[in-house]
């Protein structure tokens, strides 16, 4: 198997047990996460997306995943391809949310760029549809 083929097997799992959960396996990625992670969603923080703050620790990650449980219900979160290139993987798919407050669901293409170095994750960037987002945490 090659590296890119091991990285893709590392993340597969975990991605599917991420939807067939929605969303309460994060404890799986948290696992495998390096002690010294760089984790950036495309919101970065935004009005109402607080927990999208960049992430630096395995404890900055873990409140990522619990403040989007918190403000969030997860619908599905599908990954229709991966694309491997050295120690890159970047998921390819689509998610489901309904925001817990508002009740609006966004519907969104998912695009997330992993970087991994000896089995574990030590990068992620999340892109997705952030004016949807917006729209569905307003009042």
């Amino acid at each position: 198997m090659t590296p890119e083929e091991q990285n893709v097997a590392l993340l597969r799992p975990l991605y599917a047990a991420w939807n067939d959960t929605k969303g309460a396996s994060f404890g799986a990625f948290l696992e495998i996460i390096a002690d010294d992670v760089d984790w950036r969603s495309l919101a970065d923080g935004g009005v109402g997306m607080d927990f999208t703050r960049s992430g630096r620790t395995k404890g900055d990650v873990e409140r990522y995943f619990e403040g989007l449980g918190r403000d969030w219900e997860m619908l599905h979160y599908v990954i229709d391809d991966y694309v491997a290139q050295g120690d890159r993987v970047v998921a390819l798919g689509r998610c489901g949310f309904r925001h817990r407050r508002t009740g609006r669901v966004v519907e969104t293409d998912k695009a997330d760029v992993v970087r991994i170095r000896d089995g574990r994750i030590v990068s992620f960037f999340e892109y997705y549809d952030t004016a949807g987002v917006d729209a569905a945490t307003r009042d």
